[in-house]
């Protein structure tokens, strides 16, 4: 098992949940982002990764002070969990979101395989999908969304993932590498599941989302589990929860909110359309935070 990790972006709202998991199973982590993290027993260097010189180097840093101690320089860490991106359109100007996310992830993967690092985890997005950040409303071509789905965004930020994808499967090719790419949907934190009643109540709100979500914390087991299996070479998994954020069958409720598309498999029960099953079926997800559920917790329910 990797053990020593280097984590872009982890200051970022996925991050802060995923870090402390993979700590609880024994890793060691080191961040690396443009802000500090507030985790005790985690370092954070401050950097770019845009800056390949500053990419090479962080994966070859000491963790700590502590490091110091042992009398010899630092390796390469044993693997890159890579989520420094612009996370989403309208913060930077497109090109700028398009060149922060592309040359990034370009350089983060070109370092770790020239540095002998064989497994690197990025994160790819939903938006990939097409319809998350287009103009206008847009129809998906068809359900459930799986891996195999011909990607089209049309924003800067989607496109910036698309070929992002395909630059991991390029640099895993040439080096025999595992790149994973996880296809992460909308990130729902534990204090957020209040808005849930009102995503039920709105459902024209959530196609963007493909009614679909992933619970911070269901992330990070899936980044672990990725961490974990080794030799699948380059791949992409849907990261997201098990169901629809709806009170109705999926078929049946896909059949009144976005009728037309057609369906290329039968989709059980509340199937989210935004399907899971190959992180379910090749890396042993389960699911621990499931919507309905989260609601009971709250005080007001």
């Amino acid at each position: 098992m990797s053990k020593r990790i280097l984590f872009t972006g982890g200051t970022g709202k996925a991050g802060k949940h995923v870090i402390p998991w993979l700590m609880e199973k024994g890793y060691r982590i080191l961040n690396f982002d443009l802000k500090a993290l507030d985790t005790p027993g985690v370092h954070t260097l401050i950097g770019d990764v845009t800056d390949s010189g500053q990419v090479f180097n962080a994966m070859t840093s000491h963790f700590g002070f502590d490091g110091l101690e042992k009398g010899s320089a630092p390796g390469p860490v044993d693997a890159v969990v890579h989520f420094a991106a612009v996370p989403r359109i309208l913060i930077n100007t497109d090109n700028e979101t398009y060149r922060v996310n592309v040359m990034g992830t370009y350089n983060i993967i070109e370092a770790a395989m020239k540095l002998g690092i064989r497994k690197v985890v990025i994160a790819s997005s939903e938006t990939t999908y097409g319809v998350c950040f287009a103009e206008g409303d847009k129809d998906y071509h068809s359900f459930p969304l799986d891996e195999e789905y011909d990607v089209d965004p049309m924003d800067s930020y989607g496109l910036s993932k698309v070929v992002n994808e395909r630059t991991a499967r390029a640099f895993a090719a040439r080096f025999k590498a595992d790149v994973y790419a996880l296809r992460i949907g909308n990130v729902i934190e534990p204090h957020e599941y209040n808005r849930f009643p009102g995503f039920v109540a709105d459902p024209p709100s959530r196609k963007r989302n493909a009614w679909s979500y992933v619970d911070a914390r269901d992330l990070a087991q899936i980044v672990h589990l990725c961490l974990e299996k080794d030799g699948l070479g380059f791949q992409v998994f849907n990261a997201v929860n098990d169901t629809i954020t709806a009170d109705i069958p999926t078929e049946e409720f896909l059949g009144r909110w976005s009728p037309g598309v057609p369906l290329t498999r039968p989709i059980p029960g509340d199937e989210a359309p935004l399907s899971n099953k190959k992180a379910r079926e090749i890396l042993g997800f389960r699911e621990q935070h499931n919507w309905r559920e989260e609601l009971k917790k709250l005080p007001h329910q």
